[in-house]
């Protein structure tokens, strides 16, 4: 019994689940395809265990089956799930944009990435408006990802500001880049320490988008920008050091986040800073032991050159409290391996100051499907970050990691509602997961996305 694909651009796609199904050569599970004669029969599994996450990770089996066959066009007629028909159009077509994209800047056979166009029933199209808007926020997860999946020879902290600024002044987005004397200039000594190491110069990246209610306090947005880390005089392994290319994800994320905002036109005020260098070893780097002080005049005790990213964080969050007075501060960081050990690449890590705050994150997140965890902020912890001979220290040492770096860059954000996103999990993948691949995932840029919705 054979398979075959008509190229008449208009392949029906229909579902079946298990039960439905009795046919020894198809048997409907998650993801499976039977194609023949312009029919495309895709299986969803059990029905009594089909959810949106179920459904989408079949839809995204069936993208990349329409991608590898070349077909860019199919048509839907009925949604025979348990999903509301919102859910099912949104999910499908969601699915079905990720399948598509695949990162091949450095591959000399490219294949190139189609859109494939879904021809809804009449009940199902009904959400074209909305599924406009998704489709704009999944192009700036996209660039996101591009970002993060870019290799430290072409994304440091100088081409990194070229890119937000070549992706977001033409939106409206007004793109600010401060050089390695303004930096200084600005007081921003913390994050000027571990940049000082790379022969490469660092960029503060300061991103204005204020098209809300003139005067209103903005939401503040902070990516960790460390472009590469090699980790210092405290310096990490060859494996360790082989994907701290991405040590920029919450970078990428904001930035990716601003593209989504400002491609949709929201009508809100939001502002999103990147401190972006390298950490890196030379005779001018930052050692162990040094004592260095941060923009509000806190001194810090160096005790890890390789706990850099809260560092960098200090100043960045500390310049978005002061400088905006902002009704929120949302800080995203690959931060620590404390958060990939306690809750894999599935769950992002977080930390609070205000609960108010956190529950606005954790709706937005539902809504988008992107998995936060909450720690406690147990003042107990804090003692971990307590140094004999400075303000506080940059490492609390090996137990409770996520929850003592989150709390160190607490002690910069002025008192200002805030919440801290440790990606470290979930901003690069080691396998696919869901409906994502192998590698940057552009997580949590349709979070703040529905956040700054909301707003």
């Amino acid at each position: 019994m054979s398979s075959k694909i008509t190229h008449n651009n208009n392949n029906k796609i229909q579902f079946a689940f298990k039960n439905q199904i009795e046919n020894k050569y198809f048997k409907a599970n998650k993801g499976e395809i039977f194609a023949n004669d312009g029919v495309i029969l895709l299986g969803l599994g059990d029905e009594d265990k089909l959810n949106k996450e179920i459904f989408k990770e079949a839809i995204c089996t069936l993208g990349k089956f329409l991608k590898d066959k070349d077909l860019n066009e199919i048509s839907i007629n009925e949604n025979p799930t348990k999903l509301d028909d919102r859910t099912f159009a949104l999910s499908l077509v969601e699915a079905l944009v990720v399948s598509a994209y695949d990162f091949n800047f450095y591959k000399s056979d490219k294949k190139e990435n189609k859109f494939v166009n879904v021809n809804f029933d009449e009940k199902l199209n009904s959400y074209d408006k909305e599924i406009e808007e998704l489709i704009k926020v999944l192009d700036g997860q996209f660039l996101a990802r591009d970002l993060v999946n870019l290799r430290s020879n072409d994304i440091y902290p100088e081409s990194l500001a070229q890119k937000a600024k070549e992706n977001l002044s033409e939106l409206g987005v007004d793109v600010k880049v401060y050089d390695k004397d303004q930096i200084l200039d600005m007081g921003l000594t913390a994050f000027y320490e571990v940049a000082k190491g790379s022969d490469k110069e660092p960029k503060f990246i300061v991103m204005e988008y204020l098209k809300g209610e003139p005067g209103k306090a903005p939401l503040a947005l902070v990516g960790k920008g460390l472009t590469y880390d090699a980790g210092g005089y405290s310096i990490k392994t060859s494996k360790g050091m082989k994907t701290m290319h991405t040590d920029m994800g919450g970078a990428g994320s904001v930035i990716g986040a601003m593209n989504a905002i400002a491609l949709n036109e929201l009508k809100v005020n939001v502002v999103a800073i990147v401190a972006s260098c390298e950490n890196l070893i030379s005779g001018r780097a930052y050692k162990p032991g040094d004592i260095i002080k941060a923009r509000n005049g806190m001194t810090i005790d160096v005790d890890n050159t390789d706990a850099e990213g809260r560092i960098t964080l200090a100043d960045a969050v500390n310049y978005a409290a002061t400088e905006y007075k902002p009704a929120m501060i949302v800080d995203l960081a690959t931060l620590t391996g404390a958060a990939l050990g306690a809750l894999g690449e599935t769950y992002t890590a977080s930390i609070t100051n205000d609960e108010d705050a956190f529950r606005k994150i954790l709706k937005a997140s539902k809504k988008m499907d992107e998995k936060i965890w909450l720690l406690p902020n147990d003042p107990f912890y804090k003692t971990y970050n307590e140094s004999d001979d400075a303000d506080v220290k940059n490492s609390g040492g090996p137990l409770a990691g996520s929850i003592t770096a989150g709390q160190f860059i607490e002690n910069f954000v002025e008192g200002y509602p805030w919440v801290h996103l440790d990606i470290a999990g979930t901003a690069h993948l080691s396998a696919p997961q869901g409906i994502n691949g192998k590698g940057a995932t552009g997580v949590h840029v349709k979070t703040l996305y529905e956040l700054a919705k909301e707003f």
